[in-house]
């Protein structure tokens, strides 16, 4: 809850060189989904991908689309620009302490004072991973390096929001080891991830930020195409921290789907393996 900065009508889009984000790379990341730990090989592994970087840059970009919305939290929904985007909130949190959900972390409506959130997407250029022929071991290269741009410009994008868009931590100077390590005011909870893992929300960012204006495309169940991509909020309350949703019973399950206005069985289908199987139904 930080008054700075402009909200926003329209979103903002960014288009980054492949150089501009390569110092903002998570490479332990790229290491993991390698599978590799062996030092020395993890040395050949990143001074070839630092090669086919400086290949593509120049020839691909990565985009951003960023929104500072006007944001008021009602219960376990955000209103955003008008928007109500309905999240999940905890059923087992730790013990002592409170049960979670992103608006939380939001001025209340009830206050009426608007608050701000940040809505944002980013990709990367489809053809980073089409241009990289039919060889697997160059294919698997180039997609490991797409998705690490995809997430670098995030970085990059929620970094200027931080300093000047929103400007709500204008001094803030932070080496690219302190924001991997998330030393910055606020959250950036991600779509897909443990606090916000229902990817049909990203039908809900859609209509706020037009994600076909940075080459995405959304499946019947709200996965981004080029998988190279990611979505999420912005928050900044200096309490706000990430936390997982976990299982939710079937109460939740129709609590959700009524404020999202869509079939139990659709949200079921859409939440998959979160929704526990029980008789019992819990309360709220």
């Amino acid at each position: 809850m930080t008054e700075h900065g402009k909200r926003m009508t329209q979103p903002k889009k960014v288009t980054y060189s492949i150089s501009q984000l390569v110092p903002y790379i998570n490479w332990r990341y790229f290491y993991y989904a390698w599978q590799v730990t062996d030092r020395a090989e993890r040395r050949r592994l990143r001074a070839e991908a630092e090669r086919l970087l400086g290949d593509m840059d120049g020839r691909y970009h990565a985009y951003a689309l960023c929104l500072l919305a006007e944001a008021y939290g009602d219960g376990d929904d955000l209103l955003l620009n008008g928007e109500r985007l309905p999240l999940l909130r905890q059923q087992h949190a730790e013990k002592g302490k409170p049960c979670l959900c992103l608006s939380d972390f939001v001025r209340p409506v009830e206050q009426g004072v608007p608050d701000t959130v940040g809505v944002f997407a980013t990709s990367v250029d489809r053809s980073v991973v089409t241009d990289s022929g039919h060889d697997d071991y160059q294919k698997m290269m180039a997609q490991l390096l797409a998705d690490r741009l995809a997430e670098a410009a995030a970085e990059r994008v929620h970094e200027q929001v931080r300093r000047t868009d929103w400007g709500y931590a204008p001094n803030e100077r932070l080496t690219v080891e302190q924001l991997h390590a998330e030393r910055f005011q606020g959250i950036r909870p991600a779509v897909g991830y443990p606090s916000l893992p229902d990817t049909s929300v990203n039908f809900l960012i859609d209509r706020l930020l037009h994600l076909a204006d940075i080459g995405i495309r959304l499946t019947e169940s709200g996965a981004m195409i080029p998988h190279a991509s990611v979505s999420g909020l912005m928050l900044a309350h200096p309490e706000a921290r990430y936390f997982t949703i976990g299982s939710i019973d079937e109460t939740q399950l129709a609590d959700y789907a009524g404020r999202r206005g869509l079939p139990v069985e659709l949200l079921r289908k859409f939440l998959g393996g979160m929704v526990a199987h029980s008789t019992t139904a819990k309360p709220l």
